[in-house]
């Protein structure tokens, strides 16, 4: 196919030369009926091209193939076989993904490390998940995604299990031996789902760690707007192969997905495709000797240091994803991050107990990562930090918790309220997830534990976000009734 195509910018343009006039939604009428105070921050041209793709850029029953041809060339471009665009973040697809895997009642086998999104789809599914639990660092106090070896250990004992989902890379830039997990699944002739949310980039440079469908994954679910050049909530799900079908994939992204997805998306998409194909690999070398000297610099400052291959016990690490621990200062990650904004007006990604990470990306040059490394000195060299909030991480295996019940099963179930510390030994009815990573520590139908409840806990009062609870105060939970 001819990768300097961009069909959806073309219909875009083709769009604005003739001049349509559509008396379709979006409402606003390409800006006309925008408060003129929103245009002022937002511009028209946000508006101007916010338009349907039905008797938009394509016609009624969408016959020039504007979308399908543009998912074509996605396909091509990262070595899969089909692609296919979603404008409702990767927490559409990976659900879509597992959903097109296994159905109610079926058994899957899932990285416990998994992000919330995954935990979503078990709860809407039916399915009951087999946790497949990574290596825990006790001096780093976080988990490594899951080995092969982990990953057969879980197949042996469900047989009947219709395939694996493993995370990789993960928020902490660490990686899984998805070759290894591969060979296993073909053995046991098993369907293997990579959630490469962080991962959108690495197709297009040998440098970077290893991509799904270069190494035989099933599916792979991308999400563009993480590392790449999307707008936010900009996501690919990928295919190959015939295990599985692939219009039974569309039809659960249909069941789940939007009927007006946003062609700013699909847009901002299929032009970062273009520019992967064509200049990928060299704005990549750019990207990965400024995150190499970022590393570097980091390395000479008082307190603080960055997490690479030699230094955890991690399979493969992504070179962009800078995570900084910054425990040697005497402070917590939490409010680390937030010294750094308030201070330097620096934002960071991740931040937990004793930990912050910066993404470096094809859109960072010398300047971006000299405001950076100024502000990462000025942390460094600060005397008004606060000190580390004390926090009960839990030690390996603790957060290995028992599975009583299906998630779908304790989430829909009779529940009751009760307080935090007479929560332990019963059974979750709520998702409970420290936010970023947004891995859950605790899952309907797990039982709950002092260890996690003490972590969670601690957690909140020195500085974690946990969204999702029913109560933020975390002074009840929501358990399954007795």
């Amino acid at each position: 196919m001819d990768q300097s195509r961009v069909p959806v910018l073309e219909a875009l343009a083709a769009y604005r030369k003739r001049g349509d006039l559509s008396f379709t939604p979006p409402g606003h009428k390409q800006g006309r009926g925008v408060d003129p105070r929103v245009l002022e921050i937002m511009g028209v041209d946000v508006f101007r091209d916010d338009v349907m793709v039905m008797n938009g850029l394509d016609d009624r029953l969408q016959t020039n193939g504007v979308l399908e041809e543009a998912q074509q060339l996605m396909a091509e471009a990262v070595n899969a076989e089909q692609a296919f665009f979603s404008t409702c973040g990767s927490s559409l697809s990976i659900k879509s993904a597992m959903l097109s895997v296994a159905g109610p009642g079926e058994r899957l086998l899932v990285a416990r490390n998994a992000h919330k999104s995954v935990i979503s789809a078990l709860i809407l599914s039916g399915v009951e998940p087999v946790w497949v639990h990574g290596d825990w660092d006790g001096d780093l106090h976080m988990s490594y995604p899951p080995t092969p070896q982990a990953v057969e250990e879980a197949f042996r004992a469900a047989p009947d299990a219709k395939g694996v989902l493993v995370a990789s890379p993960v928020d902490y830039g660490t990686c899984a031996d998805l070759a290894g997990i591969n060979e296993v699944c073909r053995r046991y002739g098993r369907t293997f789902i990579v959630d490469e949310a962080w991962g959108a980039h690495l197709p297009f440079h040998d440098d970077l760690p290893e991509w799904g469908m270069n190494i035989g994954a099933d599916l792979c679910v991308t999400s563009v707007h993480k590392m790449g050049n999307g707008l936010e909530q900009s996501s690919v799900f990928h295919l190959q192969g015939n295990r599985v079908d692939p219009a039974v994939l569309k039809a659960r992204e249909d069941l789940l997905g939007t009927t007006s997805p946003s062609t700013l998306i699909y847009a901002a998409l299929d032009g970062w495709r273009r520019q992967m194909v064509e200049h990928g690999k060299d704005l990549l070398d750019r990207a990965l000797e400024l995150a190499a000297s970022v590393r570097a610099e980091i390395g000479k400052m008082h307190g603080l240091w960055v997490l690479d291959k030699e230094n955890t016990g991690a399979f493969d690490i992504d070179p962009l994803k800078l995570v900084i621990d910054v425990s040697g200062l005497g402070v917590d990650g939490y409010h680390a991050s937030d010294w750094l904004r308030e201070h330097c007006h620096v934002n960071l990604s991740l931040s937990d107990h004793r930990r912050v990470s910066a993404e470096i990306t094809v859109a960072d040059d010398d300047e971006t990562v000299g405001v950076l490394l100024d502000a990462l000195r000025t942390l460094s060299s600060a005397r008004d930090l606060p000190s580390a909030a004390k926090i009960d991480v839990p030690e390996p295996g603790e957060l290995e918790l028992e599975v009583a019940m299906l998630p779908r099963d304790a989430f829909f179930g009779r529940v009751e309220i009760v307080p935090t510390g007479q929560a332990v030994g019963r059974i979750a009815a709520e998702l409970v997830t420290p936010y970023p990573p947004g891995a859950p520590a605790l899952c309907p139908g797990e039982i709950i534990t002092e260890p996690v409840l003490s972590y969670l806990t601690t957690g909140l009062d020195g500085g974690m976000d946990i969204p999702d609870a029913s109560d933020p105060t975390l002074k009840t939970l929501r358990v399954v009734a007795e």
